[in-house]
């Protein structure tokens, strides 16, 4: 069977070298400093450390992605509860390569943060007590320092579970950890340095995403290529070749576009002009990956819309395999190449190097950003500050639920457009509320904070949740006939789970939603939020889930394990009602101001006091969060009243059925008693005659 033999394998490994060597020659990178030159060891070992730590990491990722998604479990190719059922070969190989790609991101992570030290620092690497003491101090109080000693954990975790978790459930939180590995790396370089510091963050951290999905998938493809056909228990043969790369082609398709769209953006903001792009090293060495990246993409394209269907064409599926195998080989090597021109840009100097001015104002020290102008009402519609994060959050939602409507239509099904419509209305104000006038201000004034909050967390979830998104997912999809779970089975894994049955519980959920408000604002929570990147989005992500959750408890359509009875959502509603009114009161009346360290500091000239700002937002709490939970009590109480009026239209076609049998035996039953009393008055009556 047509495959990748085991030296091509490690030519993927060459390229990556190569590319790497060739890119820091290119640019200068790897040159010896005229002032605090830590050696070539560190010069040449750190950015051969980030290329392993990068192939290692993404491996981790296709690894469990191949897994946790698209390979089946068993090699019976059927769904089984049994936990000694015989694994598939290629299951057990992408865990081994997994485990053992976790083995070499430990070490090489160590290597980064030690070599990160000693480039930083300017020294040699020794084993001098006093070099210790400085790498101990870098791992724990210097911001670069602590994010590689958290890779090193994470790696360490993740490494350590491969060797001894085999159930899916165990291996996608193992995925989620090993995804979380690539946060770090996203805070921490050029892009952390950048003038829109937030929006380059986001942007590399969705193109990290894409680039370990991708790339790691090509390497884990390629270490598969024998065991895809492999012989099954009953003596023949299963061949999940033609399976395991169309589900995969679709994995890729999604981060070829990811890794394209965030590129551009994030070399948008690192680069100022085109004459950045074309002649300076850092703008070439970008045009050579956005070449590469597009030539990988015409590859893909080539295996999915010419090679892949043929694989089970019968005469042309030896030859497709061969074709296959070997575009998998020039994708491994173009990767690998452009893997290391990746290392080596961030490794160079940008064109436009930013840092902190030194009479930088208080407002873009503490938010990163300058004070926006003066709030009018006409700048509730034009100031905006893109959240790249969410607006992926929101192009993926959308182009997902156009796919799923043209796919239920082309079934011969159909979708209500109210539901469309609401959906697009969702989403519009989920990105006006994380990237529009909303958010910038929200970042100065917490009256606008309260908007944005009160609007993630109770107008967007309105619009989403009538949106039904989970019904038309589970419409859309295709079911798998063999051992693997797909989307729809991980969707139904999760709607069934544990988990899900605690948090959409209706007093969990009503719970969480008013409860939740007084935790994050009187702790350091809202200080946090409102400082750091990384707290600021984990914010939006809890009131935006909060909300959903809560809405979806109330007026729903889309499966839950348990709903509340319309009486008890009711009074859930007005509850919540209450407490709303409650915490807006109290910050009206409130003396003390809230985040004050942030809040108090920012340095602003125009508007309101900080103090009487905040009660105003306390006013915009009470207000903007009661006239939500006043239109979800409506549609409650309209699903009430339809629900019993389906109700008795089925009691009447019941009735029409069996001639009002139901009402007949209800009838006979009062005659039944009726005929007993006066049987036992007869009876009593005689008694007291004698």
């Amino acid at each position: 069977m047509p495959g990748i033999s085991r030296p091509w394998q490690l030519a993927g490994l060459a390229a990556l070298v190569l590319g790497l060597v060739a890119a820091l020659l290119f640019s200068g990178a790897a040159g010896a400093r005229a002032v605090s030159d830590p050696g070539a060891l560190v010069r040449w070992g750190l950015p051969v450390s980030k290329a392993l730590h990068n192939a290692a990491l993404a491996t981790v990722i296709g690894g469990l992605i191949f897994a946790v998604a698209i390979l089946p479990r068993n090699l019976t190719g059927r769904q089984s509860k049994d936990k000694n059922a015989p694994e598939h070969p290629a299951f057990t190989r992408a865990l081994a390569v997994a485990a053992a790609a976790g083995v070499v991101w430990t070490l090489s992570a160590v290597g980064v943060l030690v070599l990160s030290y000693s480039d930083i620092a300017g020294q040699a690497i020794s084993g001098d007590p006093e070099f210790t003491k400085s790498l101990v101090y870098f791992m724990t109080d210097i911001e670069t320092g602590r994010a590689w000693l958290t890779v090193v954990i994470i790696a360490a975790v993740v490494t350590t579970a491969l060797f001894g978790v085999r159930s899916r459930g165990a291996l996608a939180l193992t995925l989620i950890l090993s995804m979380v590995g690539l946060v770090p790396s996203a805070l921490i370089g050029h892009s952390a340095s950048s003038s829109d510091h937030e929006g380059a963050i986001n942007s590399l951290g969705l193109h990290l995403v894409g680039v370990s999905a991708w790339v790691g998938g090509i390497i884990v493809l390629t270490l598969l290529s024998g065991v895809l056909a492999s012989s099954s228990g009953a003596g023949g043969k299963t061949d999940i070749t033609e399976p395991t790369f169309r589900r995969f082609s679709a994995l890729a398709g999604f981060a070829f576009g990811l890794v394209f769209a965030s590129g551009v953006i994030n070399a948008s903001i690192r680069l100022s002009s085109w004459n950045d792009l074309f002649a300076s090293p850092y703008g070439q060495l970008i045009l050579a990956k956005t070449a590469a990246t597009l030539v990988l993409g015409g590859v893909g394209l080539m295996h999915r819309r010419w090679v892949i269907p043929l694989l089970g064409v019968k005469g042309a599926g030896l030859s497709a395999r061969r074709v296959l195998w070997q575009l998998v080989l020039v994708e491994l090597l173009i990767m690998g190449v452009t893997s290391g021109i990746a290392v080596a840009l961030g490794r160079s100097a940008p064109p436009q190097p930013r840092s902190f001015a030194p009479d930088a104002s208080p407002a873009f020290i503490l938010s990163g950003y300058e004070l926006p102008p003066e709030l009018t009402p006409q700048r509730w519609l034009t100031e905006w500050r893109l959240d790249w994060l969410w607006v992926a959050v929101a192009a993926f939602g959308l182009v997902s639920y156009v796919l799923g409507i043209l796919k239920v239509r082309r079934r011969g099904d159909s979708w209500s457009w109210f539901r469309s419509i609401n959906w697009v209305i969702g989403l519009v104000v989920l990105t006006f509320v994380t990237s529009g006038p909303p958010s910038v201000y929200g970042r100065v004034l917490f009256s606008a904070h309260m908007v944005d909050h009160m609007a993630l967390t109770m107008v967007a979830p309105i619009f989403l949740v009538l949106g039904a998104p989970v019904t038309l997912a589970l419409r859309a999809l295709t079911a798998r006939r063999d051992s693997s779970r797909g989307p729809r089975e991980w969707l139904l894994v999760f709607v069934h789970s544990k988990f899900s049955q605690l948090v959409t519980h209706p007093l969990f959920a009503a719970a969480n939603f008013a409860g939740s408000i007084v935790l994050f604002y009187f702790s350091d929570a809202f200080d946090y939020a409102m400082r750091d990147h990384v707290g600021h989005e984990l914010m939006n992500l809890h009131f935006a889930l909060t909300g959903y959750i809560f809405v979806l408890t109330m007026i729903g359509t889309d499966p839950l394990p348990r709903r509340a009875q319309y009486p008890m959502r009711l009074l859930l509603l007005l509850a919540t009602m209450g407490f709303h009114a409650f915490f807006g009161v109290s910050i009206m009346g409130g003396t003390g101001l809230l985040a004050a360290d942030y809040f108090g500091n920012l340095g602003r000239t125009w508007g309101p006091s900080a103090l009487l700002d905040q009660q105003t937002g306390g006013a915009v709490a009470w207000g903007i969060g009661e006239v939500p939970t006043l239109l979800v009590a409506i549609g409650v109480a309209v699903m009430w009243s339809r629900s019993d009026a389906r109700e008795s239209k089925r009691t009447d076609r019941a009735a029409d059925r069996n001639n009002d049998a139901d009402l007949t035996a209800y009838n006979d039953m009062f005659a039944q008693l009726a005929e007993r009393d006066a049987k036992l008055a007869e009876r009593n009556s005689k008694l007291e005659g004698r």
